[in-house]
C-alpha cells in the first residue's frame, strides 16, 4: 500500500515555517491519514470483528441489570467504547510502517509542523470511530436496543476526546519502539485487555474483590464506560457524565503532552 504524500506549495511553506498555519496543517495531515481508510474501507469493518463477536456471544448470557436496563442496552455502549479504544491503540502501527519505509523522516523535514503531524493523525481516529458506532447501533437496534440520538451524540463526543488522547499515546509508543515493531505490539496487547476488563466492558465488577474495584476506579475508561451506558440509555446523570468528561480530558491532555514531546524529539 502506497503512502499518501502531502503537497506543499511555496505559500504554505512560508507560513508553515512561521507556524501561522497550524489549523491548515492539521487539516492537511488529517486528510492524508484518511485517504488509506477511504481507499480500503474494509479496514474499518475488520476492526469491528472482535466487538461484534463479543456482542453475539456475551450479550445473550448477561441478565438484565437493575433499573429496567436490558442486557443489550448495558452491553452495547461497552462495545462502542471497546471499538474506540482498540482503534486508537493500533494507530501507531501506521507510524511504524512509515518509519520503516522512510516516509516519516521525509515528513519530519517538511514545512508541516511536528505538532500538526501528531494532532492531525490523532484527530483522524474520530472518523472511523463514528462510522463503527453507527454500524453497531444499526445492527443492534432490530434486536431490542433502544436508540436515544442525543445520548449517543454526547457519548461519542466523550469517546472522541478519549480516542484522540489514546491515539497520541499510541504514536508516542511507535516512536519509542522505532526499529522494533514487535515492541509496539507487545506493549499494546499487554495493556489493552487489562484496561478493558478493569473497565467492566465485558462483565460487571460489582462482586469483584475490593482490590480489583480499586484498580477499576483508577482506570479512566471505567468512568467513561459508566457514562456511556447512561447516555446511550437516554439518561444524563450530571456527576457520572462529569467524571467521564474529566477522565477523557485527562487522557487527552496527557496523550497530547507525551505525543508532542516525543514528536519534537523524533529524529534528533
Amino acid at each position: 500500500m502506497t503512502t499518501p504524500t502531502i503537497r506543499v506549495t511555496a505559500r504554505s511553506t512560508r507560513h508553515g515555517r512561521a507556524g501561522g498555519r497550524l489549523p491548515a496543517d492539521i487539516t492537511r495531515v488529517m486528510v492524508r491519514e484518511l485517504k488509506p481508510v477511504l481507499r480500503e474501507p474494509v479496514s474499518v469493518f475488520m476492526a469491528m470483528v472482535q466487538p461484534l463477536v463479543f456482542l453475539a456471544l456475551f450479550a445473550p448470557l448477561l441478565p438484565d441489570s437493575g433499573g429496567g436496563m436490558s442486557s443489550l442496552q448495558w452491553f452495547v455502549p461497552g462495545m462502542v467504547a471497546m471499538t474506540a479504544l482498540v482503534g486508537a491503540t493500533i494507530t501507531g502501527s501506521n507510524l511504524t510502517e512509515e518509519i520503516t519505509s522512510g516516509s516519516h523522516e521525509r515528513l519530519l523535514v517538511s514545512p508541516i509542523s511536528r505538532s500538526a503531524l501528531l494532532i492531525g493523525r490523532a484527530l483522524k481516529e474520530i472518523v472511523p470511530m463514528l462510522v463503527q458506532t453507527l454500524i453497531i447501533v444499526a445492527l443492534c437496534a432490530p434486536f431490542g436496543f433502544a436508540v436515544h440520538p442525543l445520548g449517543i451524540v454526547a457519548g461519542v463526543v466523550v469517546l472522541a476526546l478519549f480516542a484522540v488522547g489514546v491515539g497520541s499515546l499510541s504514536y508516542a509508543l511507535a516512536l519509542a519502539a522505532e526499529g522494533q515493531e514487535w515492541l509496539f505490539w507487545t506493549v499494546q496487547q499487554t495493556l489493552l485487555f487489562p484496561v478493558l476488563l478493569l473497565a467492566g466492558v465485558l462483565l460487571p465488577l460489582d462482586g469483584a474483590p475490593r482490590w480489583l474495584r480499586w484498580m477499576s476506579e483508577a482506570n479512566p475508561l471505567t468512568h467513561i464506560v459508566r457514562a456511556e451506558r447512561a447516555l446511550f440509555d437516554g439518561r444524563f446523570p450530571a456527576v457520572t457524565v462529569a467524571w467521564a468528561v474529566a477522565a477523557a480530558a485527562g487522557v487527552l491532555v496527557a496523550g497530547l503532552a507525551v505525543g508532542l514531546r516525543s514528536m519534537q524529539s523524533a529524529g534528533r
